[in-house]
């Protein structure tokens, strides 16, 4: 009982209390300082009885709590004629009213500035920083990838605006990127379609600007509505390099248009579609493209090389100790991949090679040797038709058969089973020469995790068939979560495919790089250059110790650009699993008879089967 009434005692102080602070401010006024009285005088009273000396009088007791009052309340205390003593009071309340009410606005305008702050509304002032538009998991990759191409300079700035709450934002960052070296990243909140917000994160005076596709069903019109907005800021006449992404290719023609003549919009599911049909070819191509897009080692660079002006393609391919050449930029900036080893390199024209960067693509003072006899000629191979099973739908899965009928020659063939889990018993996957397994389409019912878990799942099915009989599947899956990739049940012919990672990583070299944005279509397109694993044997002997500069002098002659290899010993080995690309043309290695070679080759040289033997 006592309980009950303690209980309802606090509730009606504390509703008497919520009334009284709901009344008028003169009224609280009135009341505190009643209440300060209360208190002060008192007290004062007290310090005075207790002090040395203790005046003797009542006047003089009374003047100095008066005193001792004024000196606790800051109203000066003085004591005279009455007149004088209400002058000083009346001076030292407008001194009061005057200090509040500046600490007041002061107060206030400091609250505000860093409210506005905090909700990411003020405008920032840079030049030639990177601006990113909405929010993804894409968004992580972009930032981690543009801090580590920012490593040279000393300081570099990203800009990030999306309809998310600031501090929200730069606390994801940095739980997921972590530190971002000289790179400082600056957060943005509010809507990237409205042409007035895109001013915070100033885009006129931005070097490039990067355009996400929020994981929606809005995401793509988001982006083109996104598009359109950055158009009316920027104008016609920008230097701002833009770049984006839809994920369905009914939307790349309005987000083309929208991005005008200068934008890049890269088309996801494509782009996916493409790299999964060769991969299901060739086992660690998904490993060289990660390796060729992030900026952690190599990359591509464009560099204009006066000393191999009137020069061969083939010299070029000899002329550089610390770097790999695998094209020309012609004046009008068309790249021209992998062209023949006669072409002459015209005056105006750029080199396009794989290098670490600028202080690598240094050409050499002599032509570097080669050992001719390690320059062998590849033994024809007899070709069989290509059997190949799809696992799993999507709405990438029309764009893969596409593809997979271009590369797989007419007597390929492709099976598809579009239901699962599937379970060892189930289909005679070691009859395939490759598989794909593609991952559920995300929907309201099924998310990106579920569909991962099923494409998960699948893999060790296929793990656990090809254990049993004693060899390794060649499988090629579709995963949305990087981090699965690292979970995944690996083995040295698996290939993953995270197209969210893979284009952050294509939009960020464009931004970096504009002139590889054809370089990286043709790449990804069929009927032209392609990077593609080839037997070692077809380029030099096995067992022997060789240069490199071997390897690529014996790809010269068959109009190959040679970039890197693949050791299979290494292919279980983490992090590159056995890729080695642009190493140094000195550097001695001996191949054996499941190693490859990493080449650029035009797509007529690539039998059906994934081989490369003489065209």
């Amino acid at each position: 009982m006592r309980g009950r009434t303690g209980g309802r005692t606090r509730t009606r102080l504390r509703y008497w209390f919520d009334n009284f602070l709901a009344r008028s401010t003169l009224t609280l006024v009135a009341c505190l300082t009643l209440a300060c009285l209360a208190v002060v005088v008192p007290v004062s009273v007290a310090q005075v009885l207790v002090g040395r000396p203790v005046p003797t009088t009542l006047a003089g007791q009374a003047a100095a709590v008066w005193t001792t009052v004024g000196a606790t309340l800051r109203i000066g205390g003085a004591v005279g004629a009455p007149a004088y003593v209400v002058l000083s009071v009346l001076l030292a309340l407008v001194s009061l009213l005057f200090v509040s009410t500046l600490v007041s606005v002061i107060t206030t305008g400091m609250n505000d500035k860093i409210l506005e702050l905090r909700l990411g509304r003020s405008t920032i002032v840079e030049q030639r920083h990177t601006v990113v538009l909405g929010w993804s998991d894409q968004v992580f990759p972009v930032i981690s990838e543009l801090a580590k191409a920012n490593a040279h300079r000393r300081r570099a700035t990203v800009a990030l605006l999306a309809p998310r709450d600031k501090v929200q934002m730069e606390e994801e960052i940095t739980t997921k990127v972590g530190a971002t070296g000289t790179t400082r990243v600056v957060c943005r909140s509010g809507s990237p379609t409205d042409p007035a917000v895109l001013a915070r994160v100033s885009p006129h005076t931005a070097a490039a600007v990067i355009v996400l596709s929020p994981l929606d069903h809005e995401g793509d019109r988001t982006v083109v509505r996104t598009l359109l907005a950055l158009g009316t800021v920027l104008g016609d006449t920008a230097a701002t390099t833009v770049v984006a992404a839809v994920r369905e290719p009914a939307h790349h023609t309005a987000a083309v248009l929208a991005a005008g003549p200068g934008g890049r919009v890269l088309d996801i599911d494509a782009i996916t579609a493409r790299l999964l049909a060769q991969c299901s070819r060739q086992p660690g191509l998904s490993l060289v493209h990660r390796e060729l897009l992030d900026f952690e080692d190599s990359e591509f660079h464009t560099v204009h090389e006066p000393a191999l002006t009137g020069r061969t393609y083939g010299e070029a391919l000899l002329s550089y100790a610390r770097s790999c050449v695998v094209g020309l930029l012609r004046p009008d900036g068309r790249p021209v991949l992998n062209p023949p080893a006669s072409t002459v390199i015209a005056a105006g024209d750029h080199i396009v090679l794989i290098t670490e960067n600028d202080t690598t693509a240094v050409v050499s003072h002599e032509p570097l040797t080669f050992d001719g006899s390690a320059v062998v000629v590849a033994a024809p191979r007899e070709t069989r038709p290509a059997r190949m099973l799809l696992m799993g739908w999507n709405r990438r899965a029309p764009l893969i058969i596409d593809q997979l009928a271009r590369y797989g020659g007419p007597d390929a063939r492709l099976d598809l089973v579009a239901v699962g889990p599937w379970a060892p018993h189930d289909l005679d996957v070691l009859a395939y020469d490759s598989v794909i397994v593609l991952g559920a389409e995300a929907t309201g019912s099924v998310s990106t995790a579920d569909s991962d878990y099923h494409v998960l799942e699948t893999l060790l099915h296929l793990r656990a068939a090809g254990q049993a009989a004693g060899r390794s599947l060649h499988v090629a899956a579709e995963l949305s979560d990087d981090r699965n990739r690292l979970i995944a049940p690996m083995s040295p012919a698996a290939d993953f495919v995270v197209s969210g990672r893979l284009i952050s990583l294509l939009m960020t070299q464009i931004s970096e790089n504009p002139r590889t944005a054809a370089l990286f279509e043709e790449l990804f397109t069929a009927g032209g250059n392609r990077v593609h694993l080839g037997p070692a044997a077809d380029y030099v002997p096995l067992g022997r110790e060789v240069a490199f500069a071997d390897v690529v002098a014996s790809g010269r002659r068959r109009d190959r650009s040679v970039i890197g290899y693949r050791l299979h010993a290494g292919s279980g080995t983490t992090p590159r699993f056995g890729v080695r690309v642009n190493p140094d043309k000195g550097e001695r290695v001996a191949f054996g008879a499941a190693d490859t070679v990493i080449a650029i080759m035009r797509d007529d040289q690539v039998p059906s089967d994934g081989s490369c033997s003489e065209p």
